[in-house]
């Protein structure tokens, strides 16, 4: 009797301490891929997708691992797994419905990371949402918003996406700056105005090749566009290095245009609204 108590006692410690080993193998491997990621990150400047997506899966390994050990090693749960596996074709069956959703996730994760349709840090456009991406795991791929809000998508619905990448393959970003001035105004002045604000902002750059100067294609053209209804649309191309550089220098140049035109009398046209009041007229007895 002793003996027996003995003997299940040493077997809830040892899968105890399984369980135990398996949470702190986890955290560990999961703190030096982060700091691993950090560094590598920091110090070379390289893509910490890959990294990220395998520290999930490791992880995730781990546990799967550590909990398989931990179950064979208590002789009651592996008499349970033993009784579960003589009906392994209807359990099967159950699983692959239940989890065919977190299956798909899982591929499709393992997609992305190959293919990488995007990566860690790129800003994406996925309908109406806009934020950068933060991680990739084995379910679902979280992005994070201008407004610090993490939008949570599943993998397998985000790879159905038509996704607008402002970071693939290439960042360098044109910025149309797009002006209407009225018919009234110098439309050549305007112009001038707005390449010489474009030129002058600091967050600018000169995309162009040697065959490009070479050839003497201009550095930021600004052209008419557009004759509207009551505006002569102008439109000049700006060039940043990514679309965070972008962002910030499309609303300076705004902020300067403006302020240029007011100064030298070119006026954006607003909407006008004329009443009319028409008085009544009261008959005479």
């Amino acid at each position: 009797m002793k003996e027996k108590l003995f003997n299940n006692i040493n077997h809830i410690l040892i899968f105890v301490g399984l369980i135990l080993l398996t949470i702190v193998l986890s955290f560990l491997v999961n703190r030096f891929f982060k700091r691993q990621i950090r560094r590598s990150t920091a110090l070379m400047n390289t893509d910490p997708t890959n990294y990220q997506f395998l520290r999930h899966l490791i992880i995730a390994l781990i546990y799967i691992v550590g909990l398989s050990i931990s179950i064979y090693s208590m002789p009651e749960l592996r008499l349970l797994a033993t009784s579960l596996l003589a009906g392994a074709g209807v359990l099967a069956v159950a699983v692959g419905f239940a989890s065919q959703h977190a299956l798909s996730n899982i591929i499709s994760g393992i997609f992305i990371v190959i293919f990488k349709p995007f990566r860690i840090n790129d800003r994406l456009k996925i309908g109406d949402k806009v934020g950068v991406v933060e991680d990739i795991s084995l379910r679902h791929t979280v992005i994070r918003d201008f407004e610090n809000k993490r939008i949570i998508i599943p993998n397998s619905i985000i790879s159905q996406e038509v996704i607008i990448n402002s970071d693939f393959t290439d960042d360098k970003i044109c910025k149309w700056i797009e002006i209407g001035i009225s018919y009234s105004s110098n439309i050549e002045l305007a112009k001038s105005i707005i390449k010489d604000e474009i030129l002058n902002h600091p967050l600018h750059i000169d995309p162009r090749t040697d065959i490009q100067k070479n050839n003497g294609e201009e550095l930021a053209p600004v052209k008419v566009i557009q004759l509207d209804e009551s505006s002569v649309n102008l439109r000049g191309w700006a060039w940043a290095k990514d679309s965070a550089d972008a962002f910030i220098m499309g609303c300076d140049l705004l902020e300067s245009i403006k302020l240029r035109f007011d100064k030298e009398g070119i006026e954006i046209p607003f909407p006008h609204r004329t009443l009319v009041y028409k008085e009544k007229l009261v008959s005479k007895a």
